[in-house]
């Protein structure tokens, strides 16, 4: 794992402890920083980060605080409530 990733996995759990205590904002910063330290160094985004941020924006999504998570028949929705903006992924 080079520097970026490191970065990046320091960033995803700065984001979701800020979540955790109710700054949201802050959380958004953090995920901004890490997309653009991803753009720079041509480093892809791991799963669970892309999974767990707003395309739209930038929030982090923690579920029951800033995001809704339904499962319907084969995957999952997850909409985030500060823009409304909807991702579905698939699950086996």
């Amino acid at each position: 794992m080079g520097i970026p990733a490191e970065r990046i996995e320091r960033l995803h759990d700065l984001a979701r402890e800020a979540t955790a205590g109710g700054d949201v904002d802050r959380a958004r910063e953090y995920v901004r920083l890490a997309r653009r330290v991803s753009e720079r160094n041509r480093v892809r985004l791991p799963r669970r980060f892309r999974r767990f941020t707003c395309d739209e924006c930038d929030a982090y999504l923690r579920p029951g605080a800033t995001a809704r998570v339904r499962l319907q028949s084969g995957h999952v929705v997850v909409r985030c409530l500060c823009c409304g903006a909807t991702k579905r992924y698939p699950y086996d």
